[in-house]
């Protein structure tokens, strides 16, 4: 320690629980991660300060070092140790914080800034106990003196609650308020306009702020099309099943399925030239989580501040629960999913389906009710991907059954279980298909070719109406209108390949 420097108080850690009764309650380890995030990105400052309220640390260092950081960034400075330090040294209060190596000591503790409000919920929880704490000694004490009379004492300790509970609601402090906000910020500001992850606008397979959920039986691919996804986010590719995917900051991926198995299916992927991306993007958590996500909503939210992804894989979801078929577990999951979403971390999830439903034909539409568990799991997902198809077998299709924008597919797709990639069936294209047919198409000729033959429902038609609109937006398609029924009969509108798409390289 540099000389002159004023070793910080001894004081016990967050390991307060057998502290004697009469001990205040507090986490002195809560408070140094919140302090240190502050120090690394101040405007860790602006999301803590309501949750923390007034007077929230319990060590007076602390609180100190606090204000300081408050000041600094009321004033738009910057908030790291070496102008802080100056800061409490021109306050004169430097030394009496414990110098500065124990401020540089506070920005170098091992906590990531994305767990600071869940760190200042403890602080705030606490410095709560210690207000009942004092108030209840105050109350025994006037309780033990001469002459003491229980009404107004009652009316005493009745006004003290109320104060505290109308100081907490009027201060716009604590839970109550943490998450509100105005109409105007809520549509303009939430990120409602964002780039999907996966896919366009008109057509989005992963929307930021709403967890993926893949599903399907084993060996259909679910891993194989998960690994490509985050490959590239990672920035090793730029499409899956031609289709943009978004970068990533640093995934975490959970491997609690037979992590073995993954590995191997991961290395299909891997070259030596990624050496350095995996190292650096990618964090794999091998097996069983320290506990399970229903009975620790924040655990997922940790895990990704603690590792500091932007990203998480959750590989296989029965093995982040208790169990699969409580719906009372499966709403706590989906509040441990959006605790994670709410801080900015995008979730992927890995899920099977129903044994009844194991077998289901590669072409058939299967429904949400075949995903396995509670109805909850995919009531909370953005977006559900289904594959259908034999196991091992190379050709499965994949079904849109949720969607955040317009549905792709239902697409026929191809696995290289060699190479791990996977690559969509032209023949089953609407662009493609109606390029190949000079004579043009209507919503039910591609209808019918999508469904793979037979008689289309109305949704077919609609579906395939949809999908040829599209292409006429795009400018690859042109559309006569048809005629209207009458004693001859109708004829229906037709799509024609445009010029454009005609001379284009398919």
């Amino acid at each position: 320690m540099p000389q002159g420097t004023t070793p910080p108080p001894q004081t016990p850690s967050h390991f307060d629980e057998g502290a004697s009764p009469l001990e205040p309650p507090f986490n002195v380890d809560a408070e140094r991660a919140i302090l240190g995030a502050c120090m690394h990105k101040a405007d860790v400052i602006d999301s803590v300060r309501p949750i923390l309220g007034d007077d929230a640390f319990y060590r007076p260092a602390h609180e100190t070092i606090w204000r300081a950081l408050v000041a600094q960034r009321r004033e738009d400075n910057p908030t790291d140790p070496i102008v802080l330090t100056e800061l409490l040294q021109q306050q004169g209060d430097l030394q009496r914080v414990g110098g500065a190596a124990y401020v540089f000591e506070l920005a170098n503790a091992p906590y990531g800034t994305g767990s600071a409000e869940h760190h200042a919920e403890i602080v705030r929880k606490k410095a709560n106990l210690r207000r009942l704490v004092t108030s209840a000694v105050r109350t025994l004490q006037r309780a033990q003196e001469p002459g003491a009379d229980p009404e107004a004492i009652r009316s005493e300790v009745e006004a003290e609650v109320r104060a505290e509970r109308e100081r907490a609601l009027a201060s716009g402090q604590g839970r109550l308020s943490r998450f509100a906000k105005d109409g105007w910020s809520f549509v303009k500001e939430t990120g409602a306009d964002t780039e999907p992850l996966w896919g366009t606008r008109e057509k989005t397979v992963w929307a930021s702020g709403e967890s993926l959920m893949i599903v399907g039986a084993p060996g259909v691919g679910k891993t194989t099309l998960a690994h490509q996804v985050v490959f590239a986010r990672l920035g090793l590719q730029e499409t899956v099943l031609e289709m943009p995917v978004a970068p990533s900051r640093r995934v975490l991926y959970l491997a609690m399925d037979r992590p073995k198995q993954i590995a191997k299916a991961m290395a299909r992927r891997v070259f030596q030239t990624d050496e350095k991306i995996l190292r650096e993007r990618l964090v794999v958590w091998e097996g069983p989580l320290p506990a399970t996500l229903d009975k620790e909503p924040d655990l997922l939210a940790d895990l990704a501040a603690a590792h500091q992804a932007d990203t998480i894989v959750i590989d296989s979801l029965k093995d982040a629960v208790s169990t699969m078929v409580d719906d009372s577990l499966a709403v706590a999951f989906h509040n441990a999913r959006n605790r994670a979403l709410r801080g900015g971390v995008e979730i992927m999830e890995l899920h099977h389906q129903r044994k009844a439903s194991a077998d289901t034909p590669r072409g058939q539409r299967p429904s949400l009710d075949q995903v396995y568990g509670s109805t909850w799991y995919v009531s909370g997902a953005g977006s559900v991907l289904f594959v259908t198809g034999k196991a091992g077998d190379p050709a499965v299709t994949l079904h849109h059954l949720k969607t955040p924008t317009g549905e792709i597919g239902p697409l026929d797709v191809t696995h290289d279980h060699v190479r791990g990639t996977t690559i969509v069936d032209p023949t089953k294209d609407p662009a493609v298909l109606l390029r190949n047919a000079p004579g043009g198409l209507s919503a039910r000729d591609l209808a019918t070719i999508l469904i793979g033959g037979g008689d289309p429902d109305r949704a077919d038609i609609e579906k395939a109406r949809r999908h040829l609109s599209r292409l006429v937006d795009s400018g690859l398609a042109t559309k006569a209108d048809g005629i209207a029924g009458g004693t001859g009969g109708g004829q229906q509108a037709r799509y024609y390949p445009s010029a454009r798409h005609l001379t284009a390289v398919g």
